[in-house]
């Protein structure tokens, strides 16, 4: 059985979905669980930043054929693994969202939870990760804008038949009005995170500001999201293979590609025949492999 996926999700950008995906992996590692993040927000990849972390090949160079994933894992704070992007729009423009299948895929093997953080928007680079998901867990803050994204977010995921989970508030304070939100998502409100004035800004926040109430909020979330992947490999996984991460600040080569390139860039550590099989199927259509599978936009999946 591999590892269960949970993708970080929600249409507007700034609602700290970055943040989330780091403190729970934080919290879900203290809890004995090997995790691996993937930064998937391609457009705009800040997870690395955030962490402080500086590594080479990153996501974007497998996702353009150029590295294996073995080689992107990297070491993060808390004893979780990271999946850096890049930011530079050369690295952009040749990343293909369609072969995060496999890069998912591999790391499933490798890890009992895999967290996706994603970008913001509808398109087809964030529409991937939601079919990707064992589950889909929603960021909101309580302004109608964001709540207006994330809503239409579900939607989408629903439509691609992803599971939605529940959503995170964020940034609550005591005017918020907490079940008003929930009723406007009209989805299961997972946890409350306080936007907390004297919390450092150092993520993690579980690290450098244990004490604070955003980080006990996340471990509580950590703690839902860890009962329903147990309540979802009926106990847990046993990876069947292992990655042995790079140190943070590694590169296999001055110009950021690795030194050989690999004969099968994204699927390393995953099986061969499997691999082959894949792209000769579509599954539920959900991959975006297909050339053509996105013709009309997925702006067309609300027309």
């Amino acid at each position: 059985m591999t590892g269960y996926v949970y993708t970080i999700a929600g249409g507007k950008g700034g609602v700290g979905k970055t943040t989330t995906a780091i403190n729970v992996a934080v919290a879900l590692e203290d809890a004995g669980h090997d995790v691996v993040v993937v930064d998937a927000d391609l457009g705009m990849a800040n997870l690395g930043a955030m962490l402080d972390i500086e590594h080479q090949p990153s996501l974007h160079q497998v996702l353009a054929g150029k590295a294996a994933v073995s080689d992107a894992i990297t070491e993060g704070p808390g004893g979780i693994t990271v999946v850096p992007g890049e930011r530079n729009l050369e690295a952009f423009a040749d990343a293909d969202p369609a072969k995060l299948r496999k890069v998912v895929k591999a790391l499933s093997t490798a890890y009992e939870i895999v967290l996706i953080d994603t970008g913001a928007g509808l398109s087809h680079e964030t529409t991937v990760p939601l079919g990707l998901a064992d589950g889909v867990l929603l960021i909101t803050t309580a302004n109608d804008v964001a709540i207006g994204d994330t809503v239409k977010t579900a939607q989408l995921a629903d439509r691609i038949e992803g599971d939605v989970v529940g959503a995170v508030l964020t940034r609550a304070n005591d005017d918020t009005n907490v079940s008003e939100v929930a009723d406007k998502l009209d989805l299961e409100m997972l946890a409350v995170v306080p936007e907390d004035q004297d919390a450092t800004q150092k993520e993690p926040l579980l690290i450098n500001d244990p004490d604070s109430y955003a980080a006990e909020a996340y471990r509580r979330l950590a703690s839902t999201m860890e009962e329903i992947y147990e309540a979802n490999t009926e106990g847990g996984v046993e990876p069947e293979q292992e990655f042995e991460p790079a140190s943070a600040d590694s590169g296999d080569s001055e110009d950021g590609e690795a030194d050989d390139e690999p004969e099968t860039p994204i699927g390393a550590g995953a099986d061969a025949d499997d691999t082959a099989a894949e792209s000769e199927s579509t599954d539920d259509g959900d991959d975006g492999d297909d050339e053509d599978e996105d013709e009309d936009g997925v702006f067309g999946l609300f027309n």
